[in-house]
């Protein structure tokens, strides 16, 4: 028996990922699973309300939690991501995974994949994720008070920094950490995604950034991502549109 938000059922074995919607490092889990092919249970946590039995699967009390069949808890956008490359990402060796390594080909590559994820998956999620997702909406959700004027104008201020550097690295190689699609492009835009979900990725601006954004969530990968919905915060037009 596994509980689930409209009380217990009985199902089958299978891989469950608890989440949030609107968070950056569930959002890049998923579509690290996606990439490799890989179903999951979405089941939406309310980390807020401190579930116990939430708590026995990850003493934190934080998203992402990735549960496969029946098996101990992975915790953590970092441990998951990497479980998910030692699991399912083949590489060059053919060991069955589903798919080529997001983490890179050789160990240069996988250096710099890794730089860059920590890029986005912390510096970009402090800097602007924090500050506008955190503040205009996650903040509500969790009844933590009224936004932070200060830290939306800081977050919509930084945003141009990063779409910057995204477009230098785009100039330069086919992909942010090289010339194959990888973990770094995934961290990149699911903490993007987040931000356009709001409306407040300054687009115009950023016409290099834009068609790399373009490219990532017309992968298969970013359909359920694109799919999602908050309840009296509908997204833009253009979030779902593949071609803006």
């Amino acid at each position: 028996m596994f509980r689930t938000g409209q009380g217990s059922v009985t199902l089958r074995a299978m891989r469950i990922l608890y989440h949030l919607p609107l968070s950056a490092h569930c959002r890049q889990v998923r579509i690290s699973l996606a990439e490799h092919g890989l179903e999951a249970e979405l089941w939406p946590e309310k980390i807020w309300e401190r579930r116990q039995e939430f708590l026995a699967l990850n003493p934190a009390g934080e998203v992402p939690v990735l549960v496969e069949d029946g098996g101990a808890p992975v915790c953590g956008v970092w441990a998951i991501c990497e479980y998910i490359e030692d699991a399912y990402g083949s590489g060059d060796n053919g060991d069955g995974g589903n798919g080529p390594s997001l983490l890179g080909r050789d160990p240069a590559e996988r250096a710099e994949t890794r730089r860059l994820v920590d890029w986005f998956a912390r510096k970009f999620d402090m800097e602007v994720t924090e500050n506008l997702v955190g503040e205009k909406l996650l903040k509500r959700f969790m009844g933590l008070g009224q936004p932070d004027s200060a830290a939306i104008k800081a977050g919509r201020h930084n945003i141009h920094y990063h779409l910057d550097y995204i477009a230098w690295l785009t100039e330069r190689r086919n992909w942010l950490a090289g010339e194959h699609f990888s973990l770094a492009d995934i961290a990149a835009a699911a903490q993007i995604s987040c931000v356009d979900y709001l409306g407040d990725v300054p687009w115009a601006d950023h016409e290099l950034a834009k068609d790399w954004y373009v490219r990532v969530k017309s992968r298969p990968c970013f359909r359920s991502i694109l799919a999602d919905l908050m309840p009296g915060c509908p997204p833009p037009a253009h979030y779902a549109d593949l071609d803006f």
